[in-house]
């Protein structure tokens, strides 16, 4: 067969018929340059309506982007019709691989959108030499095609999170289903009113069928979720109370033990660089050195010891499954820090005491933002392969397209 008939038979342009084809030198690149021609006998369907068209209101010469051909970009040269519909007036054809005003195909428009998974648009138009703002485009509208509109019939349980989306403390927020791991939204700003569109999006109804909302121990959210969901628990996550600890508790006891050894240069520096070894967990201090320094520093210095151990009793409160034994360890937790003598320990445990029902929630819905805080992680990962976003709509849907949801 020749190549015109293989080419011809491999294009499948439906309602056309190759007529010619040439290969053209533009600079250094090699084009081959498709010349099509309408099919005289073929069905004409309205890009409007739909229904056949027998009549052709006028053509004009389009020229269209199709995938390469052994690495050698390909163009195609073709009349584009626009049919005489008597519903919608002049309308232009319906075409299976060519979308109305499209300057490529639909096969190069799904490669170029499958390649944007793990390329960035940089690299995708420099693939295929296409324009910048064409393979945006292209992948924002098939994105767009995928996952809108979105699906929150069945929505009973959410978390929510926030994660920096520029330098400057710019934040957005991140809705999860946590049951089958899907974003459901994603909106710029941390704030109540931020967050208030996703609630407008649920819709009444289901905002009263919510019944757990796991969030960090933001009064933004918390205030949102009380006025708009009556019958959701608030449930307060381990990882953020912990973090807060870190900071306002044994941050701020090291940072005073390091000032009162002012005498004591050794032990100051000792205490003073101690600061990552004391924040992390006890298991994931691993290297025998590391270990060592730690005993060292907790046997020698009473108070980290104190607050280093209340940190590791703290975490326990998230791993009982009755709220009555939950609270019952509570107040001996609470009674311990505030016969402790030390007053950062003393004021958070006061601080604490509003967000009690929240974590003691967690003994009826074991849920948490870890799930958002690995998700951070690949949207870290997103951010930095396309060089950051301006464009926060794009970017979003990147991101839910990430995590489409598990079974």
């Amino acid at each position: 067969m020749a190549a015109e008939g293989i080419i011809a038979r491999l294009g499948e342009w439906s309602g056309y018929e190759m007529r010619t084809q040439r290969v053209e030198r533009r600079g250094e690149e090699r084009w081959c340059v498709i010349e099509l021609a309408g099919l005289t006998a073929t069905r004409r369907c309205c890009s409007g309506c739909g229904a056949a068209v027998g009549s052709i209101h006028d053509a004009e010469e389009r020229r269209v982007r199709d995938l390469p051909i052994f690495e050698t970009a390909v163009e195609l040269v073709l009349p584009r019709y626009r049919l005489a519909c008597l519903r919608c007036g002049p309308k232009l054809e319906q075409l299976e691989w060519l979308a109305p005003y499209a300057r490529v195909t639909a096969r190069l428009a799904a490669s170029v959108a499958r390649m944007c998974k793990v390329m960035s648009i940089q690299h995708v138009a420099a693939f295929y030499g296409l324009a910048w703002t064409t393979v945006k485009l292209i992948d924002c509208r098939h994105l767009e095609s995928e996952l809108d509109p979105v699906d929150l019939e069945g929505v009973r349980i959410i978390a929510m999170d926030e994660f920096a989306i520029q330098k400057g403390h710019r934040y957005a927020t991140v809705v999860v289903d946590p049951t089958c791991k899907r974003v459901v939204w994603v909106g710029r700003g941390r704030a109540r009113e931020d967050v208030r569109p996703f609630f407008d999006l649920l819709g009444p109804e289901r905002c009263r069928a919510l019944q757990a909302v796991a969030m960090d121990m933001s009064a933004a959210y918390a205030e949102e979720v009380h006025a708009r969901c009556p019958n959701a628990e608030i449930v307060y996550d381990l990882f953020h109370v912990v973090a807060k600890y870190g900071r306002e508790v044994i941050d701020r006891v090291r940072v005073d033990e390091a000032n009162r050894l002012r005498s004591d240069s050794r032990a100051r520096h000792l205490v003073k660089g101690a600061r990552w070894l004391l924040l992390r967990n006890r298991e994931n201090v691993t290297r025998e050195r590391d270990q060592l320094r730690l005993s060292e520093l907790l046997a020698a210095n009473k108070a980290l010891m104190t607050v280093y151990v209340l940190k590791d009793d703290l975490k326990a409160l998230w791993g009982y499954r009755h709220a009555g034994y939950a609270k019952r360890f509570w107040q001996d937790w609470r009674r311990r820090a505030m016969s402790s003598r030390i007053e950062p320990l003393k004021t958070f445990a006061r601080r604490l005491q509003p967000y009690l029902d929240g974590i003691f929630a967690h003994c009826r819905w074991p849920l948490g933002t870890n799930l958002i805080e690995g998700m951070n992680n690949t949207i870290k990962v997103i951010k930095r392969i396309a060089y950051g976003f301006r464009d926060d709509h794009y970017f979003f849907l990147k991101i839910r397209a990430a995590f489409p949801g598990v079974r």
